[in-house]
This record gives C-alpha cells, structure tokens and sequence, in this order.
C-alpha cells in the first residue's frame, strides 16, 4: 500500500529509536572519557576520526547492518585509536608529522604573496582575497601573515603590529625556512 512508501511499520521505527539511544550514549561518555579533543578537529586525524564516527552513527542507527553492538564497539575503537595517537602525538615528534598537515604561509609580512605556497595548498587569489575581507582586512600592507592550518582553515594576522615569531613557529615558508 501507499502509506508504506512513508511511515514504516512501527517495530522498525522503535529500533531505530533504541538504536539511536544506544549510540547517542556511547558517544557521550566517550566523548566525555576521551576529553575536549575528541571532536576539536585540531589535526587531519581528528577530521577524519570526526567524520568515521558521523557516518558509523548514521549507519547503525539507520539499518540492520551493522547491529547496535557492533555499532557501539566500532565507536569504542576510533575513539581508543583517537586516544592513543594524540598521546603519541604528544611523545614522539615522528607520529605528529605522520598524523597532522603542517601549515603553510600563504602570504608574509606586507601582503607578499606566496604563489607556490598557494599552488601547493590549491588556493586561489580570489579565495585569499575573500578571507582577507571576512577579517576586515582594509590594506593589504597592514597583513603580517596569512596561514592555512593543517586543517585547511584559514588566519588572517594584520595590525601596525609585529607578530611574534612564536606563532608561526612550524609555519613552512616562514622566515624562509622550508
């Protein structure tokens, strides 16, 4: 009939409910357990641990396959993953070159253009020029430093100011170092 097309039989739908319940708890408390980073996206791992754990949500509580538990543990083991690379993250410089997108300068002191850093980072003028004018960028002499961030967003640093060395520090290409 009809009405299948749109409103299931009602088993289906309560086990969607109870499934939804089931995952929404797990992720919670191991959210909770694994701390703030969890989906902080601070790294390209975090990203994509961040998007495996929307799209395991959506499929277990969406179909049969894969059931609730399988569901549950799948997420208990991106989150452990999760934990354990941001803690050798934290202890072995090596891992955090594997794991994380370095940031790269995309225009220095001045408004000077960096045109192979843009190549490499597959942005355009045009789209510098848009994030220049969303951090109200009036002159372009006043920009100190444009930055894409290993998670591909972009900082704008402008201001009569100098910016401290500090912050770009692991910056490639700034200073002129690779």
């Amino acid at each position: 009939m009809w009405i299948d097309w749109f409103a299931p039989a009602a088993t289906p739908v309560v086990w969607v409910v109870l499934s939804t319940l089931g995952m929404y708890i797990t992720i919670l408390l191991f959210a909770r357990w694994s701390g703030v980073r969890s989906f902080a996206q601070m790294s390209a791992f975090d990203i994509a641990v961040t998007i495996a754990i929307g799209s395991l949500l959506a499929t277990t509580v969406a179909s049969r396959n894969p059931p609730l538990i399988q569901g549950m543990a799948a997420l208990v083991t991106l989150y452990g993953i999760q934990l354990l690379v941001s803690r050798l993250r934290k202890r072995f410089r090596a891992v955090e070159r594997v794991t994380d997108n370095r940031p790269i300068l995309l225009m220095g002191p001045g408004g000077k253009l960096k045109p192979a850093n843009l190549a490499v980072a597959r942005v355009t003028e045009d789209d510098l020029r848009a994030h220049l004018r969303a951090a109200n960028v009036e002159e372009i002499a006043s920009v100190q430093a444009v930055v894409m961030e290993g998670t591909g967003s972009i900082n704008v640093l402008h201001g009569a100011g100098r910016v401290d060395p500090w912050l770009l520090q692991g910056v490639r290409d700034h200073g002129g170092r690779a």
